[in-house]
């Protein structure tokens, strides 16, 4: 049986990785009219395997309902798109990865598989178990910021880009249509993008899936703070913060935050940074927009994307959108 090929690169070369860091913290620290840290600092080793906890918690229905939308439109998707090369944003060994994989093994368009993430470690544990899955196969494993250097992927043709878990909502609107039309310049004619999104739903249930009842996402969500001490030689205390997770209607977006329980002093040095929070002051650590499929078909205008096909189970608490590259300067 041949095996499968993997190669690894940097999206880009010769970059202080830690220094971007530590600027990114600084801005996001000093900003009004409260302090933020980057959302996609979460993800670390561990904030890896905790969020991987949070996707089997019965409040998290995003997970498994997308996993079910998936294994009802795989076929469907690759008969239509007829990809040969997937390309997961944000990398995985995910069950819902291999939905997708299996649908183009079985159509007998499998040739290759491309992982994007942030996280070199997830990058290469990811391309080792698909490696073993699916031998006969490419698998190039980039690790880089893929919502700023989406071309590290080079060009198109026959591919099936897929954005899943609804981390789109973790951008804040502002900051969708440039990825978009990002995504459109890697896609060629006849190319798909899944793009995997939650919706508009009862706030209590919203608000359930980011606070559970056995506190996973708490300790998720204080793992930032652990992230900055590793990487950043910062000195928080994680037990000094409370989860707080609420919904915003006028955004249509959940918000994370950590809030002070006590006086604390922390630095970040390498990031030139000495701050003081009072009992009650608090650090959004995440945004998580909600979707409608009016609001993504708005997002579309002038991003060279088109809507193809929009899937949802049948309580519409999740949707996964087929796009595709329309012509220049079209919408949806």
């Amino acid at each position: 049986m041949t095996r499968a090929t993997v190669t690894l690169q940097r999206a880009t070369t010769g970059r202080d990785e830690r220094a971007e860091m530590a600027a990114e913290v600084r801005d996001g620290m000093l900003g009004t009219p409260l302090p933020s840290i980057p959302s996609k600092f979460f993800y670390d080793g561990r904030g890896s395997a905790l969020f991987e906890e949070i996707t089997r918690l019965p409040e998290y229905y995003q997970t498994r309902t997308e996993e079910k939308i998936l294994e009802s439109i795989a076929g469907q998707v690759v008969a239509r798109v007829r990809p040969s090369e997937l390309v997961e944003l944000g990398s995985g060994a995910s069950r819902k990865v291999r939905i997708l994989l299996d649908a183009m093994a079985a159509a007998r368009r499998l040739d290759g598989c491309v992982l994007f993430d942030i996280n070199e470690a997830d990058v290469r544990e990811s391309a080792s178990r698909l490696a073993a899955a699916y031998p006969g196969i490419e698998i190039r494993g980039i690790v880089g910021d893929f919502t700023a250097e989406l071309a590290a992927l080079g060009p198109g043709g026959g591919r099936l880009l897929a954005f899943l878990g609804s981390t789109i909502g973790n951008l804040h609107p502002r900051e969708v249509p440039p990825l978009l039309r990002r995504v459109a310049a890697v896609l060629e004619p006849g190319d798909g993008f899944l793009l995997g999104l939650d919706l508009v739903k009862d706030v209590e249930r919203l608000e359930a899936a980011y606070d559970d009842a056995a506190g996973v996402t708490a300790r998720f969500n204080r793992n930032i703070l652990l992230v900055l001490n590793d990487r950043l030689g910062a000195d928080f205390d994680p037990a000094a913060f409370d989860h707080v997770a609420f919904y915003d209607r006028e955004n249509a977006w959940i918000e994370m935050r950590l809030r002070a329980n006590r006086a604390v002093r922390a630095r970040v040095p390498a990031a030139g940074l000495d701050v003081r929070f009072d009992p009650g002051d608090e650090i959004r650590t995440e945004i998580s927009c909600k979707y409608t499929r009016a609001s993504l078909e708005g997002m579309l205008q002038g991003t060279c994307l088109r809507l193809e096909a929009w899937f949802t189970d049948p309580e519409d608490l999740f949707a996964v959108a087929l796009l595709a590259r329309a012509a220049a300067g079209g919408g949806a």
